[in-house]
């Protein structure tokens, strides 16, 4: 416990550094884009009484110059001119200004509106131009950021459509297409048991696909991890290569797990999942006869996991794109995957406040996973 506090202490002291580092905001960045707008219509009504004011100012004077307005006339009789001329000036320079500052401000305010129409109409490739007001550039982008949101969302729920059918549908036909073929008479004892066990692989399938969907569902619509414990995250690991010995064992592979025993702070079923989902590709995606190697580190409170296989590389073009929802390499076999597995990964990570890496070259493919060791 000592050494790891020592370890923790440059950290502290890192982040003590940060916040002061931190630049002070000034006073247009502090006040919000409403407050901008309310601001704005404020000193727009202060400059037209401030100008009207002034107006009347001068027009008195000007009248008392050319002695329309004199001295020694009667003072309720220049009050009640002076009153009129005031109203007279505010309602023509109000009315003026009033013109002037709605171009400026209902201008930007209509286009925001007939945004909001469009993406009420479904058109999420809308955008507004920034206006020239300073607030009205900060409601431009806040607009635009949610129009994208609401493009990408769209076209995940497309995407999610368009694949998730097809990738239901494939197992389904080869099951129905199977079936009919062994109704026949003439089919052999042998052809029938190797039909079986395509049937079998493909329900397989399906079902693996079906769970992962589940719980790729329950994960995004997660913010915040419940259930939160502490557990021996060495022997978790140790448990999931267990049971998926069947598999490994098939390819004669074998594993290194050198490792220390190693607690962390989390969600012991997400984690699990996490582990498994890694672990089961690495042994998918691992040539025969080769060993997969399990690594795992703590340095400055962080728990770091390195899983290695020998096998295919993954291109490097791929390598940001293999954690999207049903992506697949093109050089994989359908029967790799359904481009599921590390979409939840990677989200169980972020729910960890974890991040997810993978490096593929020279034949070797480690996917690292670094998680904080106390929550």
């Amino acid at each position: 416990m000592n050494k790891q506090r020592k370890k923790l202490k440059p950290l502290k002291k890192f982040k003590k550094e940060k916040q002061k580092e931190k630049p002070r905001k000034s006073i247009i960045d502090i006040i919000s884009t409403k407050n901008r707008l309310a601001l704005l219509y404020v000193l727009s009504v202060g400059l037209i009484l401030a100008l009207s004011l002034g107006l009347v100012v001068v027009l008195n004077y000007f009248l008392i110059q050319t002695k329309f307005l004199a001295p020694d006339q009667n003072f309720e009789d220049n009050v009640i001119v002076a009153i009129v001329l005031f109203a007279l000036s505010a309602i023509a320079l109000g009315l003026a200004i009033s013109a002037i500052m709605g171009k400026v401000i209902l201008k930007p305010v209509n286009t925001l509106i007939d945004g909001m129409d469009k993406l009420a109409q479904g058109d999420y490739k809308t955008r507004i131009t920034r206006g020239k007001l300073e607030g009205m550039k900060g409601l431009a982008d806040g607009f635009n950021v949610l129009a994208g949101e609401l493009e990408n969302t769209e076209i995940l729920r497309s995407d999610f459509i368009n694949n998730f059918s097809h990738e239901i549908k494939t197992p389904v036909v080869s099951i129905s297409t199977l079936i009919g073929l062994m109704k026949s008479d003439k089919i052999s004892k042998e052809k029938q048991l190797l039909y079986l066990d395509i049937i079998d692989e493909e329900v397989n399938r399906l079902a693996d696909m079906t769970t992962n969907m589940l719980n790729l569902s329950r994960v995004e619509r997660t913010d915040i991890v419940v259930d939160k414990k502490s557990f021996n995250v060495s022997e978790q690991i140790r448990t999931v290569v267990l049971l998926l010995e069947r598999k490994w064992a098939k390819k004669k592979l074998t594993f290194s797990l050198d490792f220390e025993e190693f607690n962390i702070v989390g969600n012991e079923d997400m984690l699990k999942q996490v582990w498994f989902n890694l672990i089961d590709n690495a042994v998918k995606f691992c040539d025969d006869k080769s060993e997969i190697i399990v690594s795992v580190q703590a340095e400055n409170g962080i728990l770091k996991t390195e899983i290695s296989n020998v096998g295919k590389e993954i291109p490097q073009e791929d390598l940001d794109k293999i954690f999207n929802k049903f992506y697949r390499v093109e050089n994989a076999e359908k029967k790799d995957g359904n481009g599921i597995g590390l979409s939840i990964v990677k989200r169980i990570v972020q729910l960890h406040d974890g991040n997810i890496d993978v490096k593929s070259n020279q034949g070797v493919t480690t996917f690292t996973v670094s998680l904080p060791i106390s929550a």
